[in-house]
């Protein structure tokens, strides 16, 4: 155990201690993650994967009685399992919380292959729903998520619980719709809006050049200007009686058909 990892520390025991405050409004408030530039992450395997990522830990608390795995870090302290089960939404089962120093991605940031696939998502509101396309990108080998006009902090604690690490993974931009848009026909890529109007079935559109997948929100799909943007209009058979798939569900279908069509040309 080196001398940045927890040694000896002193054991937090209060809920209103300074440092619990702190870590209390980073989890709640978007504000105060934009102010000090720092975002939660809770869990063994999502802080290990964030270090993996190359990301900067600034404090890390551990509840010695639910976790024996130290993390290194410029400061960590113990607490104890009352304040623990106060800071960790999943109670006793990881015993870890750490604050990391942020790194947003641009678009300028972003190194793509050839044939790139990308997903586009226009106004996300849930952070849950993000986070669950964003482990679909990574099953996918997506090589971006980028989130146009984002009604939610891509910060937000609940987004990075759900994408169960896979936020560290794929790179993630946030941009406006226009900047998107531009970026998109500058290097080439077909953008492929998912919509029932106007549409051809998913299976039936070529996704094997630098590819866009383009996703709007559940109650009002995308705006009038990805429509208008788009190479082409697909969308996902609905042989029941709703007429649409939480959105998260959508992204994994058509990824999962472009990676089923990118691995016949290989094989």
């Amino acid at each position: 155990m080196n001398d940045n990892q927890i040694s000896n520390p002193l054991l937090i025991t209060s809920v209103q201690n300074p440092k619990i405050k702190q870590l209390l409004e980073l989890q709640q408030k978007s504000s105060a993650r934009r102010q000090s530039g720092l975002f939660v992450v809770e869990g063994q395997r999502e802080v290990q994967r964030c270090v993996n990522a190359g990301y900067e830990l600034d404090t890390v608390f551990i509840c010695p009685e639910y976790c024996k795995k130290s993390f290194a870090a410029p400061h960590a302290f113990a607490v104890s399992p009352y304040v623990y089960e106060k800071i960790a939404y999943r109670g006793t089962t990881e015993g870890v919380v750490a604050t990391v120093v942020a790194k947003p991605y641009s678009l300028a940031d972003l190194r793509l292959p050839e044939n790139a696939l990308i997903v586009v998502l226009e106004r996300v509101e849930k952070p849950g729903n993000l986070g669950a396309i964003l482990r679909s990108a990574d099953a996918a080998a997506a090589d971006a998520v980028i989130v146009c006009d984002p009604l939610t902090d891509l910060y937000n604690p609940n987004l990075i619980r759900a994408s169960v690490g896979a936020f560290f993974s794929v790179p993630t931009v946030a941009c406006t719709s226009e900047e998107c848009i531009a970026f998109l026909q500058e290097h080439s890529f077909r953008i492929l809006t998912a919509q029932l109007q106007d549409s051809r079935l998913y299976y039936d559109t070529d996704m094997r050049g630098a590819t866009a997948l383009v996703f709007g929100t559940e109650s009002t799909g995308l705006t009038p200007q990805w429509r208008e943007a788009a190479d082409a209009h697909v969308r996902i058979p609905m042989l029941g009686v709703v007429d649409s798939l939480n959105v998260s569900v959508s992204v994994a279908i058509l990824l999962f058909e472009a990676v089923r069509q990118r691995q016949a040309i290989q094989g």
